[in-house]
């Protein structure tokens, strides 16, 4: 049988914060709707509804003294060490984030020299054909960087790609929004590997789409919900219903067009990774495909969970969940050889994409 150039994960890495910060801590919180008043609820009461609608009960922040490239650097060492490849052949750095390094005390993006270059340089790489550059692509953007990667692979271009999801979303949430409750930090990375192989391994088919039309600004920067706020900062703000509807009804059919360019089913499938951004929207994204498969496993069987105890750390999720699954440290799931897993995300843009990958 002629052997075909296909992208392998040669390697996975993530890096989890050890500070957790639990819903009680949010107990003495002053919330604050669009208007900037109060809400009539007490805070008990809208972290209860909280936990119901996103699953989340605990996440993770990084320490102070910790910005976003270190835990990207943290999570590229540990990918790099479990592929057991040398740094310096490496062609690719890719780093996707949204935010760039946001420190404790300035709270504003620091995005020169991009993060993949301070990345490379953490880790010591001194080959200058190690290419490095940074991918802002909302939460689908780590997924977009594997996608990319992909061609780079498939093409001869390039033999060995690291790709990198980093996030500090503590530092870009306004305390006086309910969503603050949401977002997370954390960091993940797979190391890349062209193979010719005779056997349909690897990477088989990816997909995306991006809605700006109607849909570009659903998640966006803006100053904080409380009055008379005007130091400048900006803070990540979303209408959360709206990404909920606009999810739900849109990835399902990226997942499914990509499955058809891989030649396949739902039926096929046996693990869907999907960005951890909320408990029952992953739910319900998942219950409609199974739905039009007329597939009769349910959610929990086929979707491993891990936003209700590390939160939303953006494209830091899809990575890191892939490293714990490798590292059979999610109850209830586990990664064979042989097994079909889709990996999709969705997010600010609004963009979504999904990658089918056979586990060699």
């Amino acid at each position: 049988m002629e052997s075909t150039r296909r992208t392998v994960i040669a390697g996975t890495g993530s890096y989890l914060p050890s500070r957790m910060v639990a819903n009680a801590e949010f107990g003495d919180r002053r919330f604050l709707d669009a208007k900037g008043e109060p809400f009539a609820q007490p805070t008990a009461t809208i972290i209860e509804k909280f936990v119901a609608i996103t699953g989340i009960t605990e996440r993770r922040y990084v320490p102070d003294d910790l910005v976003t490239s270190d835990i990207a650097a943290m999570a590229a060492e540990e990918a790099l060490a479990d592929s057991g490849i040398d740094p310096e052949t490496l062609d690719y750095i890719t780093v996707a984030h949204n935010f760039g390094d946001v420190t404790v005390e300035g709270r504003r993006s620091d995005l020169v020299p991009s993060l993949a270059a301070r990345v490379k340089a953490k880790l010591g790489i001194r080959n200058p054909r190690t290419i490095a550059y940074d991918l802002p692509f909302g939460c689908p953007g780590w997924l977009q960087g594997v996608i990319q990667a992909d061609y780079f692979l498939r093409s001869g271009d390039a033999e060995r790609a690291l790709v990198i999801g980093a996030e500090t979303l503590s530092r870009v949430c306004d305390p006086h929004d309910r969503d603050s409750m949401i977002y997370a930090d954390g960091a993940g990375a797979v190391v890349l590997e062209a193979r010719s192989t005779p056997e349909p391994v690897g990477i088989l088919a990816h997909a995306t789409r991006s809605d700006t039309a109607e849909h570009a600004y659903l998640l966006r920067m803006a100053g904080s919900a409380r009055p008379g706020s005007s130091n400048g900062d900006l803070y990540l703000k979303m209408d959360g219903h709206r990404v909920y509807e606009y999810a739900v009804k849109t990835v399902p059919g990226v997942v499914e067009e990509c499955l058809a360019k891989a030649g396949a089913g739902l039926a096929d499938v046996d693990k869907i990774l999907l960005h951890q951004a909320n408990a029952k929207m992953d739910e319900a994204i998942v219950k409609r495909l199974l739905r039009s498969a007329d597939d009769p496993r349910t959610p929990e069987e086929l979707a491993p969970l891990t936003v209700g105890w590390l939160g939303n750390s953006s494209v830091a999720t899809l990575p890191t969940l892939l490293d714990l699954l490798e590292k059979g440290e999610v109850e209830n799931h586990e990664l064979a050889p042989g097994d079909l897993v889709v990996l999709a995300a969705v997010g600010a843009g609004m963009n979504v994409n999904a990658l089918a990958y056979r586990m060699p």
